[in-house]
């Protein structure tokens, strides 16, 4: 890229404390301190990089919404940069299971590839724009949530109205695969289910007992056998519950299933299927609630071309795009997709390990792919996705 941004104007080591630096601050999704720590950091780094801020405050238990603002050298419609700032590792996991560490040419930490190492990137290219005097091309809102984890309850109209407001979507979600790009994603369901039966002395009266456990356990194996791999559906009974004592024929237990469906005709399907589940017992009672649920989006040809153009950008480096995925894991790129707005997703860091203790990154990604969100700040227009 003759125009583009010299590998030379970043530094791995910079870049490396840069995401050191939010892997240090622990945020579970359920500690509001936390999280809002995090968002205090992101909105210091923001106001560095010449934004405005607004600060969404948190309600229903979550941590607040970050938004910086950053004026382009257009105006109207422009670019929304979407990452969350919550992670799935309780407090204590940095000095504990997962410290912070380099081996190997990997930096390991809680939260460091889901997704604190793409908001550094993301936050650290405005910055250097700003830095070296220039702006991006089209006005960037850079939106950071603090309920993804969870499935962003108190977060999703925020972002499907802020998302209606702009005409591309970047999420700094981590790239898979090696460095694929995100173009599409599964939708995500989750579904709870209750067994209430009729309680009874485990020994002398057993036999006037209806065990809702034992319920539940049936309905275990008929929900796992909806799954159907040659049609990417996945159900997956996560968490289940139940019983007050072990000499008691337990009155009530609960479930959660996780459901993964490819569109919106499959989810449909499958949530057909699971409110028509009828207890095996008829002495038991069976209820099956919908909860929270991201809506699958498919690849249009505007994101194909916004494919194609950060494809194009990173030709040459050293890690070019390993080419594109339709992901299976959600992320609130969901949303913006299923209302039609242009998203690419999976702009971030490199690595493995989402959601374990092996959590980590890939050092050498972080220059060339920081270079690319300069290079996208810089080069995406409307025209592209018009």
């Amino acid at each position: 890229m003759s125009d583009g941004l010299a590998f030379s104007d970043f530094t791995t080591e910079s870049l490396l404390e840069t995401v050191r630096q939010w892997v240090a601050i622990e945020s579970p999704t359920q500690d509001v301190a936390g999280v809002n720590r995090m968002a205090d950091h992101a909105e210091r780094l923001l106001v560095a990089a010449g934004a405005s801020i607004e600060r969404i405050p948190g309600t229903d238990g979550y941590g607040d919404i970050l938004i910086g603002r950053i004026a382009g050298d257009e105006e109207g419609p422009g670019i929304l940069v979407l990452g969350h700032i919550d992670t799935v590792h309780p407090v204590g996991t940095l000095a504990g299971p997962l410290p912070w560490r380099i081996e190997d040419g990997r930096a390991y930490g809680p939260g460091i590839y889901d997704m604190k190492g793409g908001n550094a990137m993301a936050v650290a290219a405005l910055t250097h724009l700003h830095d070296t005097g220039r702006r991006p091309r089209l006005p960037v809102s850079v939106m950071f949530i603090p309920d993804e984890e969870v499935g962003s309850p108190f977060s999703r109209a925020h972002i499907e109205a802020e998302a209606k407001r702009h005409a591309i979507v970047l999420v700094a979600e981590p790239s898979g695969e090696g460095g694929k790009l995100t173009v599409g994603r599964h939708g995500i369901a989750r579904y709870y289910l209750e067994t209430t039966g009729k309680p009874a002395h485990a020994g002398a009266y057993h036999t006037r007992g209806r065990s809702a456990i034992r319920e539940m356990a049936r309905q275990v194996l008929t929900v796992e056998a909806m799954t159907d791999y040659g049609r990417t559906i996945t159900l997956n009974v996560g968490t289940i519950s139940g019983g007050t004592h072990e000499n008691m024929v337990p009155i009530s237990s609960r479930a959660c299933v996780y459901v993964l469906v490819p569109t919106a005709e499959a989810e449909a399907e499958v949530r057909g299927q699971l409110l028509a589940l009828q207890p095996h017992d008829p002495d038991v009672k069976l209820d099956v609630t919908l909860g929270l649920y991201r809506p699958s989006y498919a690849k249009t040809p505007a994101i194909q071309r916004l494919y194609d153009h950060a494809a194009a950008l990173l030709e040459g480096t050293e890690w070019p795009a390993a080419g594109e995925r339709i992901a299976g894991g959600g992320s609130d790129g969901n949303f913006t997709g299923a209302l039609g707005v242009p998203t690419l997703d999976g702009l971030g860091v490199i690595g493995d390990g989402p959601h374990t203790h092996y959590e980590n990154i890939e050092i050498s990604c972080l220059v060339p792919r920081t270079r690319l969100w300069v290079r996208l700040f810089e080069t995406l227009s409307r025209d592209l996705v018009a």
